[in-house]
């Protein structure tokens, strides 16, 4: 017959295993989940926040992606999306949208949510500004390189 103490000492570990297998808990980190072939956004993605864009400084430089960058293309810079990711950007002052690849890594100002290349900018009239107040909509997800 098993102790109170010997009955903890073997129970617990097993209940500890199992609530961890229970749905609520995460399997994977976004670093590790396994790549499930479906390259479609949720209805949540979704980003308001501030656009600024980059230019002549960085022109025919290589980018985070390892492509040379052109101010003219319609590109961007963001934190975490994965390359070749497809986004949405609106103007949210003046209601002009472009669609843009992110093809490197930015901005890196805590208050800016993208950093447009010089043609994305001017097609949402970013220009005068520099920055603008922005909703970001993912379109289609590029592929994490493993």
């Amino acid at each position: 017959m098993l102790s109170l103490r010997g009955a903890a000492v073997f129970f617990l570990p097993a209940l500890f295993f199992v609530a961890g297998c229970g749905s609520g808990s995460p399997r994977f980190t976004s670093k590790d989940r396994p790549d499930t072939g479906s390259r479609e956004p949720s209805s949540s993605s979704q980003l308001v926040g501030v656009a600024s864009y980059y230019a002549q400084d960085f022109n025919g430089r290589k980018t985070a992606s390892g492509e040379l960058y052109d101010m003219n293309d319609l590109t961007a810079a963001h934190r975490t999306l994965p390359f070749g990711t497809k986004v949405k950007v609106t103007n949210l002052d003046t209601g002009r949208s472009v669609v843009v690849r992110i093809n490197d890594r930015g901005p890196f100002k805590d208050d800016r949510v993208i950093d447009l290349s010089l043609g994305a900018a001017t097609q949402l009239g970013l220009i005068a500004m520099g920055t603008g107040r922005v909703v970001l909509q993912i379109l289609e997800l590029g592929v994490q390189p493993k």
